[in-house]
């Protein structure tokens, strides 16, 4: 019980003692002069004075129930943050709007104004010849309206009704009186129309007379116009609208009171029962972009999630679209925070501005390039490299168009090595690939995994040279030990950023032969690729475990997710514990085409719209793209019409080679001893391998090997009478892989 209820209970029991102070009632009488006694000196508890004491001791319990003990101890007035505490620690609102510190924004802004009332000119300007002749045939009618106008106005007619009402009361005093005033008012009203007439007359004579021929044309338009406006009919106007304006209703605090008591949450039925508002405004509504935003505190227990949960009932309260309506929550804020958006329009519907990219221009990978909008259409942008990334999505969301965006990004940087991967084999990515990437492929045959596969080795073996470059450059040239905008750009380096773009990356990663290979690729590329300058951008509709390996989402630090179908597909793309924490694409409609959340390059899940690029389009920039790189010289590979032939004899004859140099009285050897005896057997295939150090050669076996799931583990040998222990491989492992390898072919 805290102080109030107890100053509630006392105020409430002398009340009924002074309502029924007779002794005959049955209850006890209470001294009160006692209760409040025992009240203030439970309250005013001293502290414990001894020098032990502390802030986190408890108080022992003194087992006199008669003894009232406060489980809210009285505040001092000294307690919490001060007055400068509290101003330290104020969240600020920016005094001028974030819209108007964006040069970007402010530059689309007012693009959109001025595109707007050009519009609206060029619209009444083409047009005009019709108002014209329009208003020239309805110039009788309003003729005879201003004709009959005077007429009335010089009569008194307005006056007549009250008129006929004295009439009508027979009140003579009121009719004399009201007739006098009228033949007043139409004598003076007779001479002003009387000498209107001779000024006009004379003004039409002068200008007949003396005006030059444009004045008198003008002056007769002018005469037509004014009369075919006032002749017009009220349902058929001359000028119609240029720009039909979309109709939003305000919002405001009622309307988001009704829609949050509409969700069924039984906490904010409970507050606004008891008339209470059920939501706490921490700051006024105000426009954001093209939409209102309402922000506040739910009621105790109530999150942002249960909101979100209820989307399409907040639209239904609001009586808005799904598409306009958007609940979040705020990062640095506690869960029970909700920032509303409702926008204008549908964000599958509304206009996008213009791409900067999509006529002229470049750009940096290393630094923010837009590729979408947010719901209030300002630009989101993604720094790509440094990053590895995935797309997921249900089919046709538009999963593959993003990542042909994103490969048409990287092929506006010069700089950039494109290996595009069309598994689905429809050509989507086509106009990219066949444009300016350096490797390309589009099918799923095992020609086409032949090709990749040998691509992604090469891609690792080159990895681990970027890794050794990196390492060798001084300290004052590469500080962070990553690739550099500034390195990528010495050809002496080698360090040019790297893209792979892989659309239904799940073909590879279920493949019978190449698929934990693919995988245990792919995973380090996305662990070690992006410091070194290798990008891998991974889309699939598939998003669980086997289509997406948890190496892989596990790590990857950009996800984009469409609309998928459940919590477990949301989870893999976007993070374990994001739909739990209401970071959901499931909630998007089948409508929501190109919408997605966003989560990675140093941002909170957002939501976001991409670009839309259809084909025709994406092949004139990647001809521009192509251009570029001409001019630079950089265009290499598969757009130079390079004929890639992939080198499987190192993996189809990779086991029986280990197997053929293990003999079969050795049960256990060391890797390094594999790769030199490899290199003795096959030296045009395993020369390279041969030139590693002992350590680099063990860690190259180990490597190749996994993907065939050959374990390695500690192998001692006595050398000099000394026992030494290396990482080494056994051969009945190679047998048993080469012995299933052998049953699966021949079952296939």
């Amino acid at each position: 019980m805290n102080h109030d209820d107890e100053h509630d209970f006392f105020n409430r029991l002398e009340a009924d003692m002074a309502a029924d102070p007779s002794p005959d009632s049955g209850a006890d009488v209470v001294d009160l002069d006692k209760a409040r006694s025992a009240r203030t000196g439970s309250a005013d508890l001293a502290p414990d004075p001894t020098p032990d004491a502390s802030a986190d001791s408890i108080p022992e319990p003194s087992g006199d129930p008669s003894v009232t003990v406060m489980v809210d101890q009285p505040t001092p007035a000294a307690a919490g943050p001060g007055y400068l505490g509290r101003l330290m620690g104020a969240r600020r609102r920016d005094v001028v709007p974030v819209w108007l510190l964006s040069t970007a924004e402010l530059k689309t802004a007012a693009s959109w104004v001025a595109r707007h009332y050009a519009h609206a000119v060029g619209y009444h300007v083409l047009r005009s010849p019709v108002y014209a002749v329009r208003l020239t045939f309805q110039a009788p009618a309003g003729a005879a309206r201003f004709i009959g106008g005077a007429m009335r106005w010089v009569a008194d007619r307005e006056g007549e009704p009250v008129r006929l009402a004295a009439v009508r009361r027979e009140d003579a005093a009121d009719y004399l009186k009201l007739s006098r005033q009228r033949d007043g008012r139409v004598r003076l009203r007779t001479l002003v129309t009387v000498l209107s007439m001779f000024v006009g007359l004379g003004a039409a004579l002068a200008i007949y007379v003396l005006a030059p021929g444009w004045l008198q044309a003008l002056s007769v338009g002018a005469v037509l116009m004014a009369l075919g406006f006032n002749g017009r009919q009220a349902d058929a106007p001359v000028i119609h609208r240029a720009v039909e304006l979309p109709k939003a209703m305000k919002l405001t605090s009622d309307i988001v009171l009704r829609a949050l008591g509409a969700l069924g949450i039984p906490a904010i039925n409970q507050a606004q029962s008891k008339g209470k508002e059920g939501f706490e405004f921490t700051a006024p509504i105000t426009r954001d972009g093209p939409g209102w935003r309402a922000e506040g505190n739910l009621p105790y227990g109530v999150t942002v999630t249960d909101i979100i949960e209820r989307r399409d009932r907040l639209a239904s309260g609001l009586r808005r679209p799904l598409g306009c309506v958007w609940p979040e929550a705020v990062p640095d804020e506690h869960t029970g925070h909700l920032v509303l958006w409702v926008g204008d329009q549908d964000m599958n519907k509304a206009k996008q501005p213009a791409w900067p990219l999509l006529k002229a221009g470049s750009v940096d990978l290393f630094k923010p390039v837009d590729f979408s909008t947010d719901q209030r259409g300002r630009w989101v942008g993604l720094t790509f490299m440094y990053i590895a990334g995935i797309i997921g999505a249900i089919p046709r969301m538009g999963k593959t168009f993003l990542l042909r965006l994103f490969a048409l990004i990287a092929a506006l940087d010069p700089r950039a090595e494109l290996h595009t991967y069309d598994l689905k084999g429809t050509g989507d990515l086509d106009p990219v690939g066949e444009a300016v990437a350096h490797r390309h492929r589009a099918g799923e045959e095992d020609e086409d995994i032949e090709y990749a596969i040998a691509d992604m080795r090469e891609i690792r073996e080159e990895l681990r040279r970027r890794a050794k470059v990196i390492r060798s450059l001084p300290r004052d040239i590469c500080p962070e030990s990553k690739v550099t905008s500034e390195l990528a750009s010495k050809p002496s380096l080698g360090l040019h950023p790297i893209i792979i773009c892989v659309d239904e990356c799940q073909v590879w990663f279920e493949h019978p032969e190449y698929g934990k290979e693919f995988e245990a690729i792919c995973t380090d590329l996305v662990k070690r690729g992006p410091a070194t300058g290798i990008v891998l951008l991974l889309a699939t509709q598939r998003p669980d475990a086997k289509s997406l390996p948890t190496g892989i989402s596990a790590n990857a630090g950009v996800r984009l997710c469409m609309k998928v179908m459940d919590h477990t597909a949301n989870d893999m793309v976007l993070g374990t514990g994001a739909h739990k924490r209401g970071v959901r694409a499931t909630m998007f409609a089948w409508a929501d085409k190109g919408i997605a959340y966003f989560v990675g390059d140093g941002s909170d899940a957002r939501i976001i719209r991409s670009v839309y690029v259809d084909a025709p389009t994406a092949e004139r920039i990647a001809l521009r793209a192509r251009r570029t790189r001409e001019a630079a010289g950089t265009l290499s590979g598969h757009a130079l019409g390079e004929v890639f032939e992939p080198d499987t004899t190192a993996s189809s004859t990779l086991l029986a080679d280990v197997l053929a140099v293990i003999p079969e009285k050795e049960a256990k050897v060391w890797n390094e001893t594999v790769v030199e005896r490899l290199a003795e057997l096959r030296p045009e295939v395993y020369g390279e391998w041969a030139q590693m150090s002992g350590e680099e050669q063990t860690a190259h076996l180990t490597a190749v090997l996994k993907p065939y799931g050959i374990s390695v583990g500690q192998v001692g040998r006595r050398i000099d009478s000394k026992f030494t222990n290396k990482r080494g491989i056994k051969r009945a492992d190679i047998a048993n892989a080469v012995a299933e390898r052998n049953r699966d072919r021949d079952a296939g």
